[in-house]
């Protein structure tokens, strides 16, 4: 080999180094800067404040017609703007967390099963024409998800479910048009062309030879997909769902505008809720600068960024456990 083609080499592989390392770089800074400012937050408040807050009891008195405060109870509520600040986070871990459970569900289900119809069924003319479309559809803008959300789907959903169009089919819980399924629905349509255009990639780096020998024992064809390629390929399955369930987790747009805006703790997915993601775009520009309340939102980026970075860890671990029982 020339000296030319060894330096060449020598090049690329110090310019991929160093954007291994400039992508490393990037994600520590981003740790410390908001950590950094995140934790002035816990030292102008409590910590217990964070988790809970403190609210007044009121009893009206119908013979003086005032209201009087008897006591305090602690409950998870987000006001940061009121005049004694409730700067729980829970409620908006529960929107956040709620939105995406429901949203990775709906796109597991779909997702995999368009990356195994692409991957295992469909012509290649087919192909060639679904996945184009699914890349596409991945780069539509949110907002515009969002408004589509709010225009057709939001309010029809709620005439339907709530009795207006259909009189006996009265859900007594679907009170709200905007609410926590409403968000996981919009999120969940810029998630199912990641994991299926991810999914389909995973299923066809299996080799030919694990689909020709299954087949050669006489195995069916959806046996072998099931029983064979996509077990195979479960590492890029499972790196497929993580990063959808970390981009539903991240999403903001969509639940800005679909799930109700309310930091509320409720069962019902039917209720509003907000997530964090949602009140640091909606509140940080009315935020005070070096204020309580933007270092409480400050906080809550930096919770946000340490469980999806948990989550990731997690999963890799039981990736690379999932993938040595399988070499051996």
């Amino acid at each position: 080999m020339s000296l030319y083609f060894r330096a060449k080499e020598r090049t690329i592989e110090w310019l991929l180094l160093a954007c291994g390392m400039l992508s490393t770089v990037a994600v520590a800074l981003i740790f410390l800067f908001l950590f950094k400012e995140g934790i002035v937050a816990l030292r102008m408040a409590s910590p217990m404040q964070f988790i809970s807050s403190l609210s007044d009891i009121t009893k009206y008195d119908p013979a003086t017609d005032t209201t009087h405060v008897v006591g305090q109870e602690r409950d998870f509520i987000w006001q940061p703007v009121s005049d004694a600040p409730k700067l729980s986070i829970v409620p908006l871990m529960w929107g956040s967390f709620g939105i995406a459970v429901i949203a990775a569900l709906i796109s597991t289900i779909c997702g995999i099963g368009i990356g195994i119809y692409l991957s295992e069924i469909a012509s290649r003319r087919t192909r060639d024409i679904i996945k184009p479309m699914l890349e596409i559809l991945v780069g539509i803008p949110t907002v515009v998800i969002g408004f589509f959300m709010l225009a057709v789907i939001a309010e029809p959903v709620h005439a339907l479910l709530g009795g207006e169009v259909f009189p006996w089919l009265d859900i007594p819980f679907y009170s709200r048009s905007l609410n926590m399924f409403i968000g996981a629905v919009g999120v969940s349509f810029i998630i199912i062309p990641v994991i299926a255009s991810l999914v389909d990639d995973a299923l066809r780096a299996v080799p030919n030879e694990l689909r020709a020998a299954s087949l050669a024992v006489g195995a069916t064809r959806w046996q072998t997909t099931w029983r064979v390629t996509l077990p195979a390929a479960v590492s890029g399955v499972f790196a497929a769902l993580i990063l959808g369930f970390g981009r539903a987790l991240g999403e903001t747009m969509i639940v800005v505008m679909c799930a109700g805006n309310a930091p509320m703790i409720k069962l019902n997915p039917f209720e509003p809720v907000r997530t964090m993601t949602a009140s640091i775009a909606s509140e940080m520009g009315a935020a005070q600068q070096g204020g309580l309340h933007a270092h409480a939102l400050f906080l809550v980026g930096a919770v946000l960024v340490t469980l999806t970075f948990i989550l990731n860890v997690v999963v890799e671990i039981i990736v690379n456990k999932y993938r040595k029982r399988i070499r051996s």
